[in-house]
């Protein structure tokens, strides 16, 4: 890998983000409330030109900036490209709900902060680069689920809070043990320094900063607060805060999953998080009638079969690029889901989607897209995902947690159904007379990230060959 000292220009993506959040918040504040479409635009600009500015880089060479401490490599590169592409279609969905909202502005500085926060948690070569990712990803979002101004968002945004600042600190002290042990951060020079210090100190540190990545990513034993945040807030922080952070809090456990040596049991480790996070999240989500708490447990559960390639991380060359597919793949596909809920606001029991595919056939399709890909039905792109990622444990070596992938594949297919079979059924007098709010902008972009996320499914071919470079 190429090194040098600064390159700040490879961090063009992260300034450009950082820069638009600044400038919406700024800007939102000279701008009439009748006129924030402006703002808007710009932060839809600032996703656009990150998007190309992270495509361009992508076909360089894997190199470094700021003398190690952050990696600009392909995982970098889908991981911009993924949390952009994510905010930007968030910010599409979120036109009906927060349009000439009082905080409107704010709400699209918190999503760029955010998301900046995600890509510089996916890039981390460095200890410190790592703590300073997790708060810039973190503090947003607690501000993002609170907007909601409601009773269930402000007990939602403290949980998130509380529970982020339990798991931020124990990150922290991971990172300071690991520092203070090593007397470095930069992850080349830890590499070379761990094996000679102690190793209950190392594992203690390693479960610590794992903790913390975890409250990111939503799994197990960091998830509590994510059902209540997407079931209290609005539809906009739900669908970002259970998609986009995971992003580059999975990365980041990649990039560590290659710092610890095989005496801290680190593989072990993330392979039961991973088994619990499955099956607790299918569990718990059979018996939710809020769609937007099953969505919740979803993730909790989608979490566990993203964590399964890092277990197989350098004992197979399939880790990263199955992992970074399944990424592309869950993004689209859990937004398109959120994206139905947020279409029909008033929906919050599944039996209130009964008749759905009589009255609005384009997103009661959109929605059974959305579902059957979390299930990992083909030719959804999750489906390509899971399937690398249980080949991936099976090639390094963890046979069981490949077989764990499939059981919990077959589980989730019930509550999904719960979900699917009302919206098929013969709508009742009450359902045909309904006069429920309908977003239309919102129930449009459902359709097109459904049809994205077919479009991932049928295409994993050659994006297969880009995360595998």
């Amino acid at each position: 890998m190429e090194t040098e000292m600064m390159r700040p220009l490879l961090l063009l993506p992260e300034m450009l983000l950082a820069g638009g959040a600044l400038a919406a918040l700024i800007g939102g504040s000279f701008v009439p409330r009748h006129r924030q479409w402006i703002i808007r635009i710009l932060t839809a600009l600032v996703l656009v030109a990150t998007i190309v500015a992270a495509a361009i880089q992508l076909r360089g060479p894997a190199t470094s900036a700021f003398d190690d401490s952050f990696a600009v490599d392909t995982a970098t590169g889908i991981a911009r490209i993924l949390a952009a592409s994510g905010t930007l279609l968030i910010l599409a969905i979120a036109a009906d709900e927060i349009s000439g909202s009082a905080r409107e502005s704010e709400t699209y500085s918190l999503l760029l902060f955010s998301t900046a926060g995600a890509v510089l948690l996916a890039g981390a070569n460095d200890l410190l680069a790592l703590a300073v990712g997790f708060l810039l990803a973190s503090i947003p979002l607690y501000g993002l689920i609170g907007l909601a101004h409601t009773a269930a968002g402000a007990e939602a945004a403290l949980k998130a809070y509380l529970m982020g600042a339990l798991f931020g600190i124990l990150l922290l002290l991971g990172v300071t043990v690991l520092t203070g042990l090593s007397g470095t951060t930069t992850y080349p020079e830890l590499v070379q320094r761990l094996p000679d210090l102690p190793r209950g100190a190392v594992a203690v540190a390693a479960v610590a900063v794992l903790a913390g990545l975890l409250f990111k990513a939503g799994g197990v034993p960091a998830h509590f607060w994510v059902p209540d945040a997407a079931q209290g807030t609005s539809a906009t922080a739900a669908t970002f805060l259970t998609t986009v952070p995971k992003i580059g809090a999975l990365i980041a456990v990649f990039r560590l999953a290659d710092l610890f040596p095989a005496s801290a049991s680190w593989a072990a480790a993330v392979a039961v998080v991973a088994a619990a996070s499955m099956t607790l999240g299918n569990l718990a989500a059979y018996w939710q009638s809020d769609p937007r708490r099953l969505l919740g447990w979803s993730t909790v559960s989608q979490v566990g079969f993203l964590l399964v390639p890092i277990v197989a991380a350098g004992r197979s060359d399939l880790a990263l690029p199955s992992l970074l597919l399944y990424l592309a793949g869950y993004t689209v596909t859990n937004i398109a889901a959120f994206a139905v809920t947020a279409a029909l606001p008033e929906h919050r029991d599944l039996t209130d989607f009964r008749g759905l595919a009589y009255r609005r056939p384009g997103l009661a399709a959109a929605l059974l897209v959305a579902l059957l890909g979390l299930v990992g039905t083909p030719p959804t792109a999750v489906f390509v995902g899971k399937l690398t990622t249980a080949t991936a444990a099976w090639d390094g070596g963890y046979a069981w947690l490949a077989v764990v992938v499939f059981v919990n594949a077959a589980l989730s297919l019930f509550y999904y159904l719960r979900w699917i079979v009302p919206v098929y059924r013969q709508p009742g007098e009450s359902e045909v007379t309904s006069k429920a709010v309908l977003r239309r902008v919102t129930a449009r972009m459902a359709v097109v990230a459904s049809a994205v996320s077919l479009a991932v499914g049928l295409t994993a071919g050659p994006l297969w060959y880009v995360v595998s470079r």
